[in-house]
């Protein structure tokens, strides 16, 4: 299932690699386990039998959430949502740790999930700080930026959970998170990427500033599992 390159299908590269002891599988579909983390991964040209796959493994309407990849649904599939973004990779960027800088663990997840909730950095779930290092910076005690660490392709670590409190912003605390997480990666003779929303031109500009380098257009997006495609599943294990 890994393609050419381990960043063409991060997911993929992932679960299949450093990641496997995370993936749930069905015939050539892979997820993470729920709780952690909601991205499936597809092969590069899904077939009818791996459109079946993905639908028992999703569940009767549930979500399957692809990131990185760019493929089309069966038309028995409900898109929610889906939106172009760009991957961005840090040959270049000057990892630096900060003393600042707090490694966050199980003990400090209400916290974390307090933040993402308010910031909405993106998916960011109950064992999501099990995927990597997260690091984090608080003030007065209190939790008010982190970044961590995501999907794993071999040689290759996605920094996420990129956030600050709304009051803290504008203060660099996201930056110097970057660098010091991306520091512990280079420390692993790994190098970091990361994805973003095309759209959001201020988060592209800062990563650029930072080091990091435009390598591919990408697509995130979301499909419900419908009647007819659990169906076709069902067939297809019955036949």
């Amino acid at each position: 299932m890994t393609a050419q390159h381990p960043l063409d299908n991060p997911v993929c590269a992932s679960l299949a690699g450093p990641h496997d002891r995370f993936a749930e599988r069905r015939g050539r579909v892979l997820r993470y386990q729920a709780d952690m983390c909601p991205f499936f991964a597809m092969p590069e040209e899904p077939d009818v039998a791996d459109w079946a796959d993905a639908a028992a493994l999703a569940g009767p309407g549930g979500l399957l959430r692809l990131s990185g990849v760019q493929i089309q649904p069966p038309a028995d599939w409900q898109i929610e949502f889906r939106a172009e973004g760009v991957q961005l990779t840090g040959e270049s960027v000057p990892g630096t740790p900060d003393p600042e800088a707090v490694p966050l663990g199980p003990s400090d997840l209400p916290e974390m999930l307090a933040l993402a909730d308010r910031t909405r950095p993106g998916p960011f779930l109950r064992r999501t700080v099990e995927m990597g290092a997260y690091l984090g910076m608080r003030r007065d005690g209190v939790l008010v930026a982190m970044a961590g660490e995501r999907v794993h392709p071999p040689g290759w670590t996605e920094i996420s959970a990129v956030c600050t409190d709304e009051r803290w912003r504008g203060l660099g605390l996201a930056s110097r998170l970057v660098q010091a997480v991306a520091a512990g990666i280079q420390a692993r003779d790994e190098v970091p990427f990361l994805h973003v929303l095309a759209t959001n031109v201020n988060a592209i500009r800062l990563y650029q500033e930072l080091g990091f380098r435009f390598r591919r257009s990408t697509e995130f997006w979301a499909a419900r599992v419908t009647g007819s495609a659990v169906r076709g599943g069902e067939d297809r294990l019955e036949g």
